[in-house]
């Protein structure tokens, strides 16, 4: 059975950070590029940063240059570092997995973002 689990969400204030995890099972972690995407109330699911299984990496223009993906194989997780936080980074944050047509996703994690 295929689990993604993400965890790592909260409220925090404009400015600050949080780094999201997402901890995968019943897969070849390894062999599979993972995704982050969110999706704010009233708004479509849309894509934040994706790492392949080579490592090379691509981000939403929203997001470049404040948050970073990451992927620790031997721990089959994928991380999502947030750094200056804004009010419109407020979403649920859900991990995706995807190889060779077949995808998975997580349960989601809240990221709220208010003074």
């Amino acid at each position: 059975q295929v689990r993604l689990v993400e965890s790592g969400g909260g409220l925090v204030q404009p400015g600050e950070s949080l780094r999201l995890s997402c901890a995968a099972s019943g897969i070849r972690f390894s062999i599979y590029g993972m995704g982050w995407y969110r999706q704010a109330p009233g708004k479509q699911r849309e894509l934040v940063a994706t790492i392949t299984s080579g490592v090379s990496t691509a981000y939403a223009d929203s997001v470049k240059g404040r948050f970073t993906i990451s992927r620790d194989n031997a721990k089959n997780t994928v991380y999502l570092q947030m750094n200056s936080l804004k009010p419109e980074d407020t979403a649920v944050y859900y991990c995706n997995a995807v190889f060779m047509g077949s995808g998975y996703w997580g349960q989601g994690t809240q990221v709220t973002v208010s003074s």
